[in-house]
């Protein structure tokens, strides 16, 4: 009969073990990915027990273990560095790299000094240090960035995630106003999370994947403390918890036995760059920019060997060139604005500075036991403005994030465990530049209405605070030398969070007065319709702000089961839940309540505007909540399964695979809505032509317009009455919310080719329940499209049901999930690591992608069909088809050393809609995809190109006494100087959505830019 033993059983094993699990008993979630390394392998001719050590050179702290009955070894929890390895009596000096797993032999009889290959035979002292390259017995799909590619590759920004860039299947982009952002396959950024030591930096109320990154300049940690980090596009294990995207997790650097230090000055201007397109243009010229980057790092020892420190600044202060343009679809309409509109238009510089500190404290009391506890501090401050929005009309957002992390390591002779304590405190809080009255001029585009330029203060909406603040604890255990049918390696780990979410919506300031150029319905001397915050009347249990004590807990397991000498399996199971009161408990206000079940204005007698809805086919009762029919969603188990094939058992050719399904988590700045939308609403109004008397485009029910509406907010608020809810938003969100997620899989074969690391996989992800808003209001006939006229509008025709609104209050907008992604893509890459024999290394990404979708990445709100499972597949404008990224770096003459950047990829689709022509001889906006034509070649062939940039960097340094050394560096930044538009005009004939580059308006990235940067390090 088949049984499972330990090797070596010990009391102390099973004692710690059983401690450990009490613990996780006691803390129950989502288990944060360790940046530590491991190293295993075997110790030919040496006895059962002998030790084995692994010394860090830098900071001489010690890791052992001892040599198994069958001449097997293993060392876990070390920091990625380099070490002295000492078994049976020989030495070997290796370096291990972030989240890995590295085999290391050690032959019996004397052999040839090793190569840099990731299985090595040893048995001499030997001061060579070669890395254990990247882990090639996984069934991961990624790559491991190392510190030298962060020093010598070139970058338009010191966020160290853009080096994640050159990963097949990842796209970090700067855009036009500076905002950085990581995705992976064809998703948003918001699936993203990053793990920094192991703790994840998730934002759970806004987007972009990691905290305060949504819209931010910034970076989300100094680059300074980044030792290394590895980037797992797809089917990771299943320690990673709230990620249905890319996941990075990055090792910090620590203090070492000898006190080093850096500093660096980075700097340019306007004068050290090309004109922007807008900048070109008649009338125009160059617009004040500059871009300071600086910051220092020390570390050093405490107690020798066993206790250092390391902290780090780093500081940015830009003006950033921004282009304010109209849309694409009415860029025409320009030369109809008044003098203080078209003054909006035209290049802006955005000012932004942010401040970031890390600091860390390590102390090893035994060669068992390692405590750590870092800090980190971001703060930054950011003027917002750009696409249609002038600088007047924009937001000053504050943005802070502050992090501690207390942590503790203790290895066994079998085991390893990590213990954490984390503590955050993010929050982003906007507010607009201006206090006046907003005025957007608009122009028509078939039933749309198109912004031009937006000028006067910014949206009562542009007013918030929303963030995250709470502790978790955590636990992780880890268990080696488990024998059955092979060798098992099994992590394990508990966690749980208490995290207060925090949001509040608009203020009493600011109303918005739209105006339409060059529509033959309506003068465009004065607004058709103006929005304003109004108090909501009489309607109990709403509030302008909105606080969540939400729980969240989740556990896994997984077992990388090391089947023989060529088959790996990594099987995995996760589970995570959360409870959120603010979702859980809300109670539909019973004013609303009776309103959907009363009479349908419009409609027959006796049908009530549930009724109406119910003829659409929406059950209004899934949306309606009493406190009590909602329940946390339960059933996120995400099993993950792997397996990696070594053809030859030497980790020179492995085939690997794996599926998987991975959760996420629903944003709470969209569950916060159905709260906050109520209690202090943005009612639209629409005012009558004079010369006619009708609304624009048909609407219900307008107002004379009368100037002195323009003279305060409160006008506004009472031309609605005081008593009066005409027009309050009705949010609502489904009864029974999931979580999005993704079902990943993948195969693929990585190669070590003499000093070259390959790898070709082809992946398949499918993405379910995402998230979105659509328009709830049906016509009495049941239809979300028809005659206007059926809900009071005089123009005949066909449109979405904006005037049926709920009896008393105005538009239903419903919450509910149903966001679809389909994704393929072949993920080729090829490495030669920099070696100082060499001099020089490289590496090349290439990506083919090929996505579907039912909804545009970047947009929550789907007004184009009733509910969101209504909607087409269509191209995703996630990804672009193909896409290439090369990197390199050399050690040239006069100790300068060169980086270079290539990055090419074919225009990405757009989506948007198009007027299709119906039977009824009306028409309806249909969402389509359109690919723009290509603007650029590059070296040989045609346009094929939509995005171009040759980045090269050269850095020289100057050797002082002892170990001091001042560099000086220059990047240059798209040296060719392409154009890589960011915006797109659009042409709809013939059935067809046709899209171009608006050359007019905003790049990705910089025009050609040099960067001057100098420092010193000791």
């Amino acid at each position: 009969m088949m049984h499972t033993t330990f090797r070596t059983p010990a009391r102390r094993l099973l004692s710690t073990a059983l401690v450990s699990c009490l613990m996780l008993a006691a803390a129950p979630n989502v288990m944060a990915q360790s940046a530590n390394a491991s190293l295993r392998g075997q110790v030919t001719g040496a006895q059962a027990g002998a030790e084995v050590t692994a010394t860090n050179v830098a900071t001489g702290t010690v890791r052992r273990g001892t040599v198994r009955a069958d001449g097997s070894y293993s060392l876990m929890g070390l920091d990625p560095g380099t070490y002295d390895v000492v078994a049976n009596g020989q030495t070997q000096k290796v370096t291990v790299t972030v989240a890995s797993t590295a085999t290391l032999n050690f032959a019996g009889a004397a052999s040839s000094t090793p190569g840099s290959t990731a299985a090595t035979n040893l048995d001499t002292v030997n001061v060579v240090a070669p890395t254990l390259l990247q882990e090639v017995r996984t069934s991961e799909v990624g790559k491991t960035v190392s510190l030298q590619q962060i020093q010598t590759t070139p970058q338009v920004s010191r966020n160290f995630l853009e080096f994640a860039d050159a990963v097949p299947g990842l796209i970090f982009t700067r855009d036009a106003k500076g905002n950085t952002s990581l995705r992976g396959g064809a998703t948003n950024s918001d699936g993203t999370n990053v793990y920094i030591d192991g703790v994840g930096q998730k934002s759970y109320v806004k987007g972009g994947g990691v905290a305060g990154q949504s819209g931010s300049a910034g970076n989300p940690f100094p680059q300074l403390a980044i030792g290394e980090y590895k980037v797992i596009s797809g089917n990771y294990k299943a320690e990673y918890g709230q990620v249905s995207s890319a996941a990075v997790t990055a090792a910090t650097k620590s203090g070492t036995n000898e006190f080093k230090g850096e500093a660096f000055y980075r700097y340019t201007n306007d004068s050290m760059r090309a004109m922007t397109p807008a900048e070109r243009q008649p009338n125009k010229g160059k617009e004040e920019s500059a871009e300071k980057e600086y910051g220092f790092a020390l570390g050093g020892p405490i107690i020798q060997d066993k206790a250092h420190f390391f902290v780090t600044y780093e500081a940015k202060r830009f003006d950033l060139p921004v282009t304010i343009a109209p849309d694409g679809a009415v860029t025409g309409a320009a030369g109809l604005l008044p003098p203080a509109g078209a003054a909006g238009l035209g290049p802006a510089s955005q000012p932004f500075q942010q401040d970031l500190i890390f600091g860390k404290i390590d102390f090893e009391p035994t060669d068992n036991d390692r405590i750590e506890l870092t800090f980190q501090d971001r703060d930054e401050t950011q003027s917002q403005f750009s696409g249609q929005t002038s600088p007047e009309a924009g937001r000053e957002v504050v943005n802070t994030d502050r992090r501690y992390a207390l942590r503790w390591n203790h290895s066994g002779e079998r085991y390893y465990n990590e213990l954490m304590v984390t503590h955050e405190d993010s929050f982003n809080n906007p507010t607009p530049l201006t206090l006046a009255n907003g005025i957007t001029y608009t122009a028509p585009d078939g039933p749309e209405d198109r912004t031009i330029v937006k000028i006067g203060g910014a949206s009562a909406l542009d007013s918030q605070v929303k963030g995250q603040k709470g502790w978790s604890i955590e636990d992780n255990l880890t268990l080696d030398g488990i024998q059955w049918a092979g060798d098992h390696t099994i992590k394990m780990g508990v966690k749980y969070k208490a995290i207060d979410l925090y949001a509040s919506d608009a203020a009493q300031i600011n109303p918005t007065f739209t105006y339409s150029l060059g529509d033959p319905d309506f003068p465009d001397s004065i607004p058709y319709k103006a929005q304003f915050v109004k108090p909501v009347t009489g309607v109990s249990g709403v509030s302008g702000e909105v606080r969540s004590k939400s729980k969240q807990y989740g556990v896994f397991i997984q077992d990388d089961w090391q089947v023989n000498d060529h088959l790996q399996i990594n099987l995995g199971l996760r589970w995570d839940y959360e409870k959120t009161p603010s979702y859980l408990n809300f109670v539909t206000p019973q004013q609303v309540v009776d309103a959907i079940y009363s009479q349908d204005p419009r409609a027959p007698a006796g049908q009530t505007y549930a009724d109406s809805l119910a003829l659409g086919g929406l059950d209004i009762s899934d949306y309606i909540s009493n406190g009590h029919n909602r329940k946390a969603f339960k059933d996120a188990w995400q099993p993950r399964l792997g397996f990696s094939y070594d053809i030859n058992a030497d980790e020179q050719h492995v085939i690997h695979g794996g599926a998987g399904r991975s959760y996420d988590r629903d944003l709470f700045d969209n569950l916060q809505l159905e709260t906050t939308k109520l209690a202090l609403p943005q009612p639209t109004i629409y005012f009558r032509n004079p010369a006619t008397g009708a609304c624009i485009n048909g609407q219900a029910a307008c107002y004379d317009w009368n100037p002195n509406l323009l003279n305060g907010i409160g006008n506004l608020q009472a031309l609605v009455g005081a008593t009066s809810n005409a027009g309050l938003e009705v949010d609502l969100l489904n009864n029974k919310l999931k979580a999005p997620y993704s079902d990943q899989f993948s195969l693929g074969m990585s190669n070590q080719i003499g000093d070259w690391l390959t790898d070709a996989t082809i992946t398949r992800t499918l993405s379910y329940d995402g998230f979105a808003f659509t328009l709830g209001n049906r016509y009495p006939t049941g239809q979300f499209f028809d005659d206007p006229r059926l809900c009071g509008g005089t123009s005949p025709g066909l449109s979405q049901a904006w005037s049926c609104n709920v009896p008393g209050f105005g538009s239903l907008i419903i919450g509910q999930q149903g966001i679809k992604t389909r994704a393929t893509q072949v993920l080729l890459s090829a490495q030669k690591p920099f070696t100082k024999e060499s001099g020089w290394g490289t590496s090349i990404a290439y990506t083919w992608t090929t996505a579907r979708h039912n909804r545009d990445i970047n947009e929550k709100y789907a007004f184009d069909r009733g509910l969101i499972g209504d909607y087409p597949t269509i191209r995703s404008n996630g990804a672009p088809r193909h896409r290439l990224v090369m990197t390199g770096s050399y050690a040239g003459f006069w100790g300068i050393t060169f980086g270079g950047k290539i990055t090419l990829a074919t225009p990405t689709a757009v989506n948007d809609w198009y007027p299709v022509m119906q039977a009824s001889g009306y028409t309806l906006p249909t969402p389509q995809a359109a690919v723009p034509n290509a603007t650029g070649k590059f070296l040989v062939g045609g346009k094929i190109f939509g995005y171009r940039s040759v980045d090269l960097q050269a850095t020289k340094t100057f050797k002082l006494a002892g170990d001091t050394e001042l560099y000086a560096r220059i990047d240059i930044i798209n040296v060719f100087n392409f154009d890589n538009f960011s915006t797109y005009n659009y042409v709809k004939t013939n059935g067809k959505l046709q899209a171009s580059y608006n050359e007019t308006g905003d790049i990705i990235g910089t025009p050609r830019q040099v960067k001057a940067e100098v420092g010193f390090r000791f």
